[in-house]
């Protein structure tokens, strides 16, 4: 069984020009290395390394499909989305090491309705 937890993400660049969609299992290492430019292609060359966007998935097969209905979408979906979790596109990084420590710490985040998101009831719905 895995045990691993699987995340996708949207980043972007200062300008919100490009927004690269990608999945992992580590989510802070994947961030670093675009912020230190450490893996050649699409998000060193334009630049991508803010994180604006997150997800967790339960595993990986389910993660890699989010992946490609996130990707699938418009970018305007994709701007909906962002806007909608972080209206302010404030890179998440760092929230990343507080949310580590406070693993109760819950965004409180809803989703467009447009985008299909899979989400879980909480306790008591």
């Amino acid at each position: 069984m895995d045990d691993r937890q699987y995340y996708i993400d949207i980043v972007t660049n200062t300008r919100h020009t490009a927004l690269y969609t990608g999945v992992t299992s580590d989510l802070k290492r994947r961030v670093w290395e675009h912020k230190g430019k450490f893996v050649d292609g699409f998000t060193k060359r334009y630049n991508i390394c803010y994180l604006v966007y997150y997800e967790v998935a339960e595993d990986a097969l389910s993660a890699i499909g989010r992946e490609k209905q996130i990707k699938g979408g418009s970018r305007q979906d994709k701007i909906d989305l962002i806007s909608c979790m972080n209206p302010q596109w404030r890179d998440l990084y760092e929230e990343l090491w507080i949310a580590a420590a406070c693993p109760v710490l819950d965004t409180g985040s809803r989703l467009p309705s447009g985008l299909l998101a899979k989400t879980k009831p909480s306790i008591g719905d």
